[in-house]
């Protein structure tokens, strides 16, 4: 994508470079054969039948008798309004290119960062279930040994290994996770999918990647100083208004046609060839034109204005959504910050009272599957700490994204 984003910029530049040009000649060279028998109608009116030939070769071609040569050696043609406005019609729309690739750009960083925060969030949750199994195991050996000195129910064993073969499933459940999320940062990364990615993190942290002490308002507007997005739809519209200006003055700024020619021309009667030497024609042509008795100049116009109206209206939903998206962000990374202190404590507490419980039970107080209660409550806890963090760390990367942070940082 983000190739195709930088080919899309090069198109434009050539498009900004053939309209740069316009004012510049091109240059045709050839020749040509003219042959002529039978009736001809002489200046002063009257029909003679003559024969002649005549031959030309050099800059331009196309030059019979007394006729200017129809295609000048060198020719600049073009109407005025065209090449006062197409270029900077062309400007605009480089601009606008180069901030579409950067929105291609952003794109896929967020994308790669997304991608590399879930294969982490997926490595981690199988560290936390493969814990979680362990204290299952420990707990349904204890059981296993209650049951068969009598201590404990059978019922319970059983139970307790049926926990067990459920967390087992989640721990293969996660190696799907983990595979998926190397295949699709893979992919983000234009790697080969057959390669299983590590994170190079050996743990999910709350990281602290955007400055929350700016207000709303001053991040949305950092967000239209800064979003690509909004670069384009500006840049877009400056070239359509362009195009606007040229349809407006096109019926008050002329058609131009200069032609250079010139080479070698020679001829006679009949067969014969002579009288060769040297041919200079210089023509230049400057024409109003009225399309379709004026009809025509509305209609283009009318076109022109609805092109404009629609690049506005665009920009308006664009500026809605950029606001909608930093509104969103914002929100997610202040709750998702507070998600993290509440299941940290509560991690804190179902850690406390799973210890408390198994060292009750090695004590030889209670059952056994008293324990199990908190093992699954300590095992919730932990996965849902881990989420609220990643989740904390995705709405960062989204924030930053939605103020236009690759960008910023380039330009």
């Amino acid at each position: 994508m983000v190739q195709h984003a930088m080919w899309r910029v090069y198109e434009a530049q050539a498009k900004q470079q053939r309209a740069a040009a316009m004012w510049l000649p091109s240059i045709q060279a050839g020749m040509n054969y003219h042959r002529h028998d039978g009736n001809y109608q002489a200046i002063d009116g009257s029909i003679v039948d003559i024969s002649n030939n005549s031959l030309q070769a050099g800059l331009g071609a196309g030059a019979i008798a007394a006729g200017t040569t129809t295609r000048p050696g060198l020719v600049a043609q073009f109407h005025l309004a065209d090449a006062i406005f197409l270029p900077k019609a062309a400007d605009r729309m480089v601009a606008a290119r180069q901030h579409g690739e950067w929105i291609v750009k952003n794109q896929a960083l967020l994308n790669v960062a997304i991608a590399y925060l879930d294969l982490l969030d997926a490595y981690q949750d199988e560290s936390l279930i493969l814990a979680s199994v362990d204290r299952l195991q420990e707990l349904s050996k204890i059981t296993q040994d209650y049951a068969q000195v009598g201590k404990g129910l059978v019922s319970d064993a059983q139970r307790m290994s049926t926990e067990m073969s459920l967390a087992e499933t989640r721990a293969l459940g996660i190696k799907e996770k983990k595979l998926s999320a190397s295949a699709r940062l893979a992919r983000f990364m234009s790697l080969s999918s057959v390669q299983v990615l590590v994170p190079e993190d050996e743990r999910a942290l709350p990281l602290d990647l955007v400055d929350m002490s700016m207000t709303e308002q001053e991040d949305i507007q950092l967000a239209l100083c800064q979003r690509p997005e909004y670069g384009e739809a500006k840049e877009q519209l400056a070239s359509v208004e362009a195009l606007l200006e040229r349809e407006k003055s096109a019926p008050y700024v002329p058609n131009l046609q200069v032609g250079y020619s010139t080479g070698r021309f020679g001829g006679g009667l009949g067969s014969s060839f002579g009288n060769w030497g040297g041919r200079y024609d210089i023509d230049a042509l400057m024409t109003w034109e009225l399309r379709n008795l004026g009809v025509g100049e509305q209609a283009a116009r009318d076109e022109r204005k609805s092109q404009v109206r629609q690049a506005m209206l665009s920009m308006q939903v664009l500026y809605d959504q950029i606001v909608q998206q930093v509104t969103e962000a914002r929100a997610q990374v202040s709750v998702r910050r507070e998600q993290i202190d509440t299941c940290e404590q509560a991690v804190e507490s179902a850690n406390d009272s799973y210890e408390k419980n198994l060292e009750r039970i090695r004590q030889g107080q209670g059952l056994p599957i008293e324990c199990l209660q908190s093992a699954q409550a300590l095992e919730a806890c932990e996965r849902a700490y881990l989420k609220a963090i990643s989740d904390y760390n995705r709405a960062q990367m989204q924030l930053l994204w939605a103020r236009g942070w690759a960008y910023s940082n380039v330009h």
